[in-house]
Order: structure tokens, then C-alpha cells, then sequence
């Protein structure tokens, strides 16, 4: 039996004619750019999320470059994030001729150690920029007071936490600004680039919209410099249709990580992931740790199992941050979950037969070993 590590083809195929009928709309109206369309998801998105703003962007890197820009950080700056993400994260943060400062992340949560945040915070700090990694919030309680008393900015980096609540409230609606990604693997995923930023800040959201269109909000209304970075309407359709269906599909993917969980707690050598008890986690992938992740992960492919390393490198030792200095000594958690950590298949149709036969192949694995 294969199992990918993502399955884009069998959620298409329980939304095709709602999606097929919803691009040909697009087309028919020639909508491919901006137009009511791309607002109806902003609307809808912003709704659902809680806050008062949604711009669509093109993709969740723009969406961190442009909220950085909104936020008037550049050069000289220096911005708090997490050792351990997606190289977006922090090569925006470069982009803006800000500096990124790396903190080591929580050795249960994999989010950042907030603990250690304060220690790194000097007179060139402008924000701190968490990201909720793998589905499960940070913690934004003590984030939002380490940002209140030292007067700095904050933004959360949710390309991988659409709806995800921590105390109730979903991302999104704690810091200065939110960033999504609509990736096509992401939870709420395009079928193509796309992401969006949210905030409840009218003036920040109109910055972030010029930003976004060449610095204007109407043809020809060029205020402030910007970029080229816009939701066309053929991803807005398509993520209007899958907004309908998240809920569940979240659902599901936790409901996956229980049986996970369940099945996998006592196997060999595997840590199974740690759940902060404030938030709900959506999963957006479900990932393990072992010493022996290299040849479980070699065992499992060679029977037809899809893993993924999320990620190889902590972005501290990737080559455009090592002039930064850091070394595993300074970032003991993510320099040794970088060797250790592996991503299991996830998706919401995925089936209970499914990750029992994931399940059975580990087990053999570490029996045979």
C-alpha cells in the first residue's frame, strides 16, 4: 500500500464540480485580477478569522516582506524569530535590510522557547515574529506582554495555522499583523501561490494593501513605493470553496494525530508530538522525533511510504545566515531536532487503515532493529 505525505488529488476529486464551476466563473467574467472575487474571500477569510482586514497577497512570503514594510522596519532593525521555520521566515526580514535574531525553540512545541525571548532583546529590536509552526500556536499570552512592555511590534507568521485557537481566539487576532500562506499544501490551500495578511489596525491595513499594489489603492494612485504582490481571482474562488470545508478538515487532521498519538506512544525511541494544553492544534503536519530518523524514514519509503523533513536545516546554519554566528551551542534544541525530527503522513482523508499500516511498518522497524 503507497502512502503519499499529502494527498492534493482525493480532496479535488470531493470538491470537483464546486471548483471546476467556480474557475469557469472567473473566466467567463475575465476576473482574473483583483475584483469582486478576490474581496469576496478577503471578506469571508477576515470574517471567519475574526478581524476587521484581509489583503490577498500572492503568496505567504510577500505577506511577511510586506507586513515588515508596513511596520516601517529596514535597515539597521533587528527582528526576534524562531531558529526553526520555513527560509521565509526570515530571508523577508533580510529583504528588508533588518537583521533577524535568532531564539532556540520550545524542546515540546518546537515554537519559539518564549522564555528565552527578553535575553536577546536590545535598542535596535522592532518586533518579534513567531510562527505557529506545524498547526500548534505559540504562545502568544507572554509573546503580546514581552512586546507591550518593551514597545515593540508583533507578528505572527500563520502559513501553517489557518483557525488555530490559543485560548479560545484564533490566530491571527494577536498580533500587529497576521501572514497566511495558501500553498497548495497548506490546510487551506490554493491551487497555486497565494496568501494574505491580516489585521485589525484600519491604518495598517491600508499601508499593507498600497504595499501590495504598487503603492496605490486605486490605477494610478501610486502614494508610496510597493510591489507587485496580488490573490488573483481564480485562487480566490478556489480558496472560497475550500473555506467552506476547512472546519472539518482541520477536524479530521487532529482526529489522524490521535490515532497517531495513540498507537505510537510507546514504539521504540519516538517522541510524538507535544500539545500545549491553551491551544488547538490543526496539524498541518504531524511529526515525530527518533535517532534513528534517517533509516526509519529510508525503511518506510522503501514500503511505499511518504515522509517529509520539516525541516533539515535549522535556518540559523543555512549558508545566508551564517555570517550571523550561530552556533549549536546557542541553539541546542533546534541544532539537535534538525537531525531527528520526521513528518508522517497527514491529510484529512487520510484513513484510520492508512495510518494503522504506517503505524505497523514502525513498529516492524524498530522490532527488526
Amino acid at each position: 500500500m503507497d502512502i503519499p505525505l499529502a494527498d492534493l488529488k482525493v480532496q479535488y476529486t470531493t470538491i470537483k464540480r464546486e471548483v471546476d464551476d467556480a474557475i469557469q466563473s472567473v473566466i467567463d467574467e475575465t476576473a482574473f485580477v483583483k475584483g469582486h472575487y478576490v474581496k469576496t474571500f478577503e471578506d469571508s477569510f477576515a470574517k471567519k478569522n475574526g478581524v476587521n482586514h484581509c489583503i490577498g497577497v500572492a503568496n505567504g512570503t510577500d505577506a511577511i516582506y510586506i507586513s515588515l514594510r508596513a511596520l516601517e522596519i529596514g535597515q539597521g532593525d533587528e527582528v526576534i524569530t524562531t531558529a526553526f521555520s520555513w527560509i521565509s521566515t526570515a530571508e523577508t526580514i533580510q529583504q528588508t535590510g533588518a537583521t533577524p535574531v535568532f531564539v532556540d525553540i520550545h524542546p515540546d512545541t518546537y515554537n519559539i522557547d518564549v522564555s528565552k525571548i527578553e535575553e536577546r532583546i536590545t535598542s535596535k529590536t522592532k518586533a518579534i515574529l513567531p510562527v505557529h509552526l506545524y498547526g500548534q500556536p505559540a504562545d502568544m499570552a507572554l509573546l503580546m506582554k514581552i512586546c507591550s512592555n518593551h514597545g515593540i511590534k508583533l507578528i505572527e507568521d500563520s502559513a501553517q495555522a489557518h483557525f488555530a485557537e490559543y485560548k479560545g481566539q484564533m490566530v491571527g487576532n494577536f498580533g500587529d499583523a497576521a501572514t497566511f500562506s495558501f500553498y497548495p499544501g497548506k490546510n487551506l490551500g490554493a491551487y497555486g501561490d497565494g496568501g494574505a495578511v491580516v489585521t485589525n489596525d484600519d491604518k495598517l491595513a491600508e499601508t499593507i494593501r498600497r504595499i501590495a499594489n504598487h503603492g496605490a489603492l486605486g490605477k494610478h494612485d501610486h502614494k508610496i513605493g510597493g510591489i507587485n504582490s496580488r490573490l488573483d481571482g481564480i485562487q480566490a474562488v478556489i480558496l472560497s470553496v475550500k473555506l467552506k470545508y476547512i472546519d472539518q478538515w482541520n477536524d479530521d487532521r487532529l482526529n489522524n494525530a490521535k490515532v497517531y498519538n495513540e498507537t505510537l506512544s510507546s514504539v521504540g525511541d519516538i517522541e510524538t508530538p507535544g500539545i500545549h494544553p491553551d491551544v488547538k492544534h490543526i496539524f498541518h503536519v504531524y511529526t515525530i522525533r527518533t535517532d534513528r530518523r534517517d533509516l526509519l524514514r529510508e525503511y518506510l519509503s522503501e514500503n511505499g511510504i511518504s515522509t517529509g523533513i520539516y525541516y533539515p536545516v535549522a535556518l540559523p546554519f543555512l549558508p545566508p545566515f551564517k555570517e550571523l554566528g550561530y552556533t549549536s551551542k546557542k541553539l541546542p534544541v533546534a541544532s539537535n531536532y534538525q537531525n531527528k525530527i520526521l513528518s508522517l503522513p497527514m491529510y484529512p482523508e487520510l484513513t484510520e487503515g492508512q495510518i494503522q499500516h504506517v503505524c505497523d511498518l514502525i513498529k516492524a522497524f524498530f522490532q527488526k532493529r
